[in-house]
């Protein structure tokens, strides 16, 4: 299996950081990464929430887009 974009690593990764920021670097075993991850949008999530007093979650999909293309072109 090749380390880099692309690898099927970086695509679970990916995956995972999609449902959950931060997961995918967890997954990746990058601990803070994943911790800044989650806490941006948990932070992102209270943010839209306050703005929209709805719970349409659009900051927490643009953070785990974000997130999801981090964890995708990850290299070693």
């Amino acid at each position: 299996m090749s380390e880099g974009q692309g690898s099927s690593g970086n695509v679970i990764a990916a995956i995972c950081s999609f449902f959950i920021p931060g997961l995918g670097q967890l997954f990746q075993g990058r601990l803070i990464s994943a911790i800044l991850w989650f806490v941006i949008g948990c932070v992102a999530f209270a943010i839209t929430w306050l703005i929209t007093l709805s719970l349409l979650p659009f900051g927490w999909f643009i953070i785990s887009v974000l997130s999801c293309i981090n964890a995708a072109v990850y290299r070693r």
